[in-house]
């Protein structure tokens, strides 16, 4: 079976976006169907969240894909209106995966994008190792996310 990254690229989706997706995609993990994450929020297939997801829901991988491109493409828009300035591939590909998981309301308000869009970028990427809770409860796969997604987003900077 091809990557996601592949597939995402098949329906046009920019090298970066695309790279995103997979990077996404490993992080978050495929289920074919609905169900409640760590932090209590319905879900489907890779991370999806709103009001197209329902309990008892099932999913081919085609959908799910099409979910995933979906998210991507709203949650790239999300992004880059929240942005000020330029990102390298890097940090583009990490705050992505990072706004897909703590959605627009927190990326928003969070000191990482002040940060960022005060041109301290490296330390905007050290932000992201303080979001690794949920619930209240600080969890591996977020300690683990977080780590990856802090050196990708190092990853073209000069530190």
């Amino acid at each position: 079976m091809k990557s996601i990254t592949a597939r995402l690229s098949a329906l046009g989706f920019a090298a970066v976006l695309a790279g995103a997706g997979g990077y996404i995609a490993l992080h978050e993990g495929e289920v074919l169907g609905s169900y409640i994450d760590p932090a209590g929020i319905l879900t489907a297939c890779y991370g999806s969240t709103g009001s197209h997801v329902q309990h008892g829901q099932t999913f081919t991988q085609d959908e799910c894909l099409y979910m995933l491109a979906d998210d991507l493409h709203e949650h790239n828009q999300q992004l880059m209106a929240a942005v000020k300035v330029p990102l390298s591939e890097g940090e583009h590909v990490a705050y992505l995966s990072f706004h897909y998981n703590v959605g627009t309301g927190s990326f928003r308000s969070s000191t990482l994008l002040k940060l960022l869009n005060d041109g301290n970028r490296v330390s905007a990427c050290h932000q992201l190792h303080r979001w690794v809770y949920a619930n209240g409860k600080k969890l591996r796969g977020l300690v683990n996310r977080r780590a990856d997604e802090f050196q990708m987003c190092i990853r073209d900077l000069q530190v």
